[in-house]
């Protein structure tokens, strides 16, 4: 089994528009709502892949209860601390030329004993699962080692752990050694505090990441694919030239494929490969973190991995 770890959690909100005109009133055409945050998301992807999943983290409110009963409508199995603060909502807008305009709520402050509440039955909750995967940004009140202390805490338990943040939860984050980490080209350049200017440099950023005693790191690369380093190898796959739906998600669809390729022990390049099919097929649904599988199939044989 698979656990996501989604400290804010979101009711994510699609609104399809013909133009996004600011300072007018504007029809939605189409609104799709979703249990969100980026762990959330990575749950949803792990079951299509057909793997066990359990999600956890924080929901409070009746915004939080509503999440729980959108995630037994998708027979998604869920462990959550509640908190007295209503989870938080994001807004995704589409126009007809497919562009996205995300607004993304911060989330509300989580108190002490909130938090110790959640660390203390962390251990408990994983149990049974073989790989982790932490995702996403997490509320106020929360400080930036929160994740370096659930990478020990599943560490000490033996199981894998894949971590994909930003800003200070990744540096923090990363001092802990997770299994695997998912940083883009700016995060990169952020933790190393360098300038990446061609993509000689961003392997040369991302070998030195790995070094760190991080086991594989997988820099994404939007369209082009994903670079990924292992102590003994570096490798970049890509994906077929695609005419893309909806983008969001893609980043959490990649996260979620890693997490199966771990726990089916698949050798480092049919991970790679696995990985960018189920992202590329992200992009083709509307719906943000899914995929139809007859699209990442038929994407599966399409994607190139070249060793460097």
């Amino acid at each position: 089994m698979i656990t996501t770890v989604t400290l804010n959690v979101a009711i994510d909100k699609s609104y399809v528009i013909d133009e996004l005109k600011p300072g007018q009133v504007m029809r939605v055409q189409q609104c799709t709502k979703t249990p969100g945050g980026k762990g959330l998301n990575v749950a949803r992807v792990i079951k299509l892949c057909g793997e066990e999943v359990l999600a956890t983290g924080f929901v409070g409110g009746h915004a939080g209860a509503y999440i729980e009963d959108l995630l037994r409508e998708q027979q998604i199995r869920f462990d959550f601390s509640h908190t007295a603060q209503e989870t938080r909502t994001c807004i995704n807008i589409l126009d007809s030329n497919w562009n996205s305009t995300e607004f993304l709520e911060p989330g509300e402050p989580v108190t002490e004993a909130e938090l110790q509440d959640f660390l203390g039955k962390f251990a408990a909750v994983i149990e049974k699962s073989d790989v982790i995967t932490i995702s996403g940004s997490a509320p106020k009140g929360v400080g930036t080692d929160i994740y370096a202390k659930l990478v020990s805490i599943v560490k000490e338990k033996g199981k894998k752990v894949i971590l994909d943040t930003s800003g200070g939860l990744l540096k923090e984050g990363i001092k802990a050694c997770p299994t695997i980490i998912k940083p883009n080209r700016e995060e990169v350049e952020a933790l190393l505090n360098i300038s990446v200017d061609d993509f000689v440099a961003l392997v040369d950023g991302a070998k030195r990441l790995q070094q760190k005693g991080i086991e594989m790191v997988v820099v994404s690369l939007g369209k082009e694919g994903a670079l990924l380093v292992t102590e003994d190898a570096v490798y970049h796959g890509k994906p077929p030239k695609l005419n893309p739906v909806n983008t969001v998600g893609s980043g959490d669809s990649m996260v979620a494929a890693f997490a199966v390729g771990l726990a089916r022990n698949l050798p480092v390049e049919d991970m790679l490969r696995y990985a960018i099919s189920v992202s590329a097929a992200n992009t083709l649904t509307m719906t943000t973190g899914s995929f139809k599988e007859e699209d990442r199939q038929n994407l599966y044989h399409q994607v190139t991995i070249n060793r460097l």
